[in-house]
Order: structure tokens, then C-alpha cells, then sequence
């Protein structure tokens, strides 16, 4: 009751500001730690697209499922995925991609040979649909990766955990990167954005936004980035952040 009363009572915009598009993190984000999706997060992100507010889905994930839940939810927002190596939106020609993931994988079949990962070089199930990068379990000894990249072929290489992959990558490769493109794309301004996140590869678009939430849950260093701190955990920040969003709307319309 009192983490209601305080979703209620606390500001979660900047006074006389709303935002014309919002940029959604999925993982951990909309959803929870067991990768199920929230569907009132989900309700709400349609709300929004609704009052004429576009939906950006930016998320660590591959194509073939951002653009599942984009189709889905008939978002009209373009599409930033694997942490901005790959970007689309129906009106580009082809999609966008900003490295080939055959080094990263290599990468990691190298990492597996000189310090043996507990779960292997073909890490999580969706590397199977990977264009840009290359994703390992997240248990896995990170400092140990990073060590042996560091002696490599492969030191200019990224190694990011997250809370679902240890992400190999390379260094470019951020979600702000990625939405700094699309945004060109669009013709759309950073200062129209609110984003959405809760892990370390979305500090990036943290700084890009002009304002910046943290769901309950989030990483430390993510939570203390953002310009809001949810009191709820994951995808039930949404209902009170978009009631938020649609009531400071009523005042310019």
C-alpha cells in the first residue's frame, strides 16, 4: 500500500514537459526476472500509441523477437536492437546493421578454449538469430572474459553483462549510438524522449534522453542514473508512468 500511495503522489515528469515518443527497454523492463512479459505494461504501452505518442523498442535482444512484440502490439516507433547494431523501422529500405557478430562469436569460441565457460561458446538460444554481436550466459566469470580479451585478437571487443547475457560486442555498438541514428532517421529530437530501462546497457540512452526512468529492480548504477527511480518493479511502473505521461498531455492539447 504505501509503495501505491507513493506511485501516486510523486512527480514523474519534469513540470510543463511530456515526452512525443518513449523508448522502452524490454528485458527486465517489461518484463520480469523470469523473462514474462507484464501485459498491463503492455496495455500501457498501447495507450500510448493510442494518444499519438510512438513506442521505441530498444532492448539487447534480437530482431526476430523485438519486432515480434512491435508487430504485436502495432507499435509505430522504429526498433533498436542487439544494443544498436541492428535498427529498423517499415519505412527504411533494408534494415540497419552496424557490425557483423561473426567476430564476436569467434570471440567467443576462443574465450571457451583458453578458460572453458561453464555453459560453452554457443551461449544463450537466440545467438541463434544474432546479426551484430554475441551473447554468453551471464553467469559466467565476466573480469575473466575481459582479462583474456584484453591479451587478444579481440581487444577492442566490449563485454557487458546485463541481467540475462554477457554481451561481446563491438565497443560502438550502444543503445544511444543506435537511437542517435534512428532519431536522424526519424527527424525526431532527443528532447522529446523519455526512456525506460533497468540494466548497464541503458545508460547510454540515459544520456541521450531528456528524461530518464529506472525501474524497481534496476542495476544500482542504473538507478542512481535516471532522472526518476520507480517504485515498482518492472513492468508495473507502466501504469502509473503512462497515466503520467497522458495526463501532462491534456495540458497542450
Amino acid at each position: 500500500m504505501a509503495d501505491s500511495c507513493l506511485a501516486q503522489s510523486m512527480q514523474w515528469l519534469p513540470k510543463g514537459w511530456f515526452p512525443k515518443f518513449v523508448t522502452v527497454d524490454i528485458d527486465g523492463t517489461l518484463t520480469d526476472g523470469e523473462k514474462r512479459l507484464n501485459t498491463r505494461a503492455l496495455n500501457s504501452l498501447e495507450r500510448l500509441e493510442k494518444a499519438g505518442i510512438p513506442v521505441v523498442l530498444a532492448t539487447g535482444n534480437v530482431r526476430a523477437i523485438t519486432y515480434g512484440l512491435w508487430r504485436f502490439l502495432k507499435l509505430s516507433g522504429p526498433i533498436c536492437c542487439e544494443n544498436g547494431g541492428v535498427l529498423w523501422h517499415p519505412s527504411f529500405d533494408e534494415p540497419i546493421l552496424q557490425a557483423d557478430g561473426a567476430e564476436a562469436k569467434r570471440a567467443a569460441e576462443w574465450l571457451d578454449s583458453v578458460m572453458h565457460l561453464k555453459e560453452g561458446s554457443k551461449g544463450i538460444e537466440s545467438n541463434q538469430w544474432r546479426e551484430s554481436e554475441w551473447c554468453l550466459y551471464p553467469g559466467e566469470d565476466l573480469e575473466q572474459i575481459r582479462t583474456h580479451l584484453a591479451d587478444s585478437e579481440w581487444a577492442h571487443l566490449s563485454a557487458l553483462r546485463t541481467g540475462f547475457a554477457i554481451h561481446l560486442m563491438e565497443p560502438h555498438l550502444t543503445k544511444g549510438s543506435g537511437l542517435e541514428i534512428l532519431l536522424e532517421r526519424m527527424g525526431w529530437s532527443k528532447e522529446d524522449m523519455l526512456c525506460v530501462g533497468d540494466a548497464p546497457n541503458d545508460l547510454s540512452m540515459f544520456e541521450l534522453a531528456h528524461w530518464s526512468v529506472a525501474v524497481k529492480g534496476a542495476f544500482d548504477e542504473v538507478s542512481q542514473a535516471a532522472d526518476v527511480r520507480s517504485p515498482h518493479y518492472h513492468g508495473d511502473t507502466f501504469e502509473p508512468l503512462v497515466e503520467a505521461i497522458l495526463e501532462a498531455k491534456k495540458s497542450f492539447d
